[in-house]
């Protein structure tokens, strides 16, 4: 019997605008209308909280109801310094008072985690980058991004603060947009306490490859937390986690059970015109059988091939492991 807890951001449940359906796709849900969605997932435990909760002026104590009623627990709480007010920026805006404002916010967030017994606060400054050529002084914008999460983390030192790094989108290159870029920018904070959330699609959508990532943040110690999604390279478009990159995927959870790395595997998928209790369900139902090809998987096998580099004989045994246990 697997042990595996799954989860999934409570934004998978939530409904969504983009620039050309600027009126949704869908009828507008409350935090408390998504926790009742993602209480219907088969074998999903725990959420990620958006901060401060959406569709109204809830209380930790209604969310927690909402939360026990569905049979769900809190690993994460994401405070929202990327909305209109951080346009140009939360840790590394020009206006020192929206700067302070994305400090008090994280610090609110920060005691939500506590309330709820949760495991981190998730930071993913999507405001914090630039556009253009000149824009920003780039030591001073790096500077900005370290001390803003490193004051956090040294106030909050019986919390773990962890770093969600993307690419672009919505600033045309993000500061932290990379596992080796985040990964320096940790190094030199230097607490025990910030870590990475990998995020299997902004790998993928990066160039890099997931399992590499996972890898070296694993190396550094630093590999606090992870999500699964899909895209086609190009975009991070979310899609259901297994739908693109099968094999990828399975490389990325071998090289956390090589490590033996022990966490949530969760969703961070956008099911913009699918039902989203469904696609979290196909999500983790193909998460199952992930695991159920590491476990019949010919390890030894695998190390010996890749001992040789001899990619033909890995794939052979890892197809035949993943695609019998579906």
């Amino acid at each position: 019997m697997s042990n595996q807890r799954y989860g999934a951001g409570i934004w998978h449940f939530a409904t969504y605008v983009d620039r050309y359906a600027t009126d949704g796709y869908g009828e507008p849900r409350t935090i408390l209308d998504a926790i009742d969605l993602a209480g219907q997932v088969r074998d999903l435990s725990v959420v990620d909280l958006n901060y401060p909760f959406f569709g109204g002026d809830f209380s930790n104590e209604q969310v927690g109801t909402a939360l026990t009623t569905a049979g769900l627990d809190v690993i994460g709480i994401t405070p929202e310094i990327y909305t209109r007010a951080f346009a140009k920026g939360s840790f590394t805006n020009p206006d020192p008072g929206v700067r302070r404002l994305t400090h008090e916010l994280v610090t609110e967030a920060a005691d939500v985690v506590r309330h709820f017994g949760a495991d981190y606060v998730k930071l993913w400054p999507g405001q914090d980058g630039w556009d253009y050529p000149f824009q920003v002084d780039h030591g001073a914008l790096w500077k900005a991004s370290l001390d803003g999460v490193g004051a956090l983390a040294s106030e909050n030192p019986d919390l773990k603060f962890v770093i969600e790094y993307k690419p672009r989108e919505p600033r045309v290159h993000m500061s932290f947009d990379s596992v080796s870029r985040t990964l320096l920018g940790i190094e030199r904070i230097g607490l025990p306490n910030v870590g990475i959330l990998l995020d299997f699609g902004h790998a993928l959508f990066g160039g890099e490859s997931p399992a590499d990532s996972a890898q070296l943040a694993i190396d550094y110690g630093r590999l606090f937390g992870m999500d699964v999604n899909d895209n086609l390279r190009g975009w991070d478009d979310d899609m259901i986690a297994g739908t693109v990159h099968p094999i990828e995927l399975f490389e990325f959870f071998y090289t956390l059970r090589r490590n033996n790395w022990a966490g949530v595997w969760q969703l961070d998928q956008f099911p913009f015109r699918e039902d989203s209790v469904a696609a979290a369900d196909l999500a983790i139902d193909f998460l199952k059988a992930v695991e159920r090809g590491l476990d019949k998987l010919d390890v030894a096998g695998v190390v010996e091939a890749q001992s040789r580099h001899d990619s033909i004989t890995a794939l052979r045994l890892v197809q035949q492991a993943l695609f019998t246990s579906y």
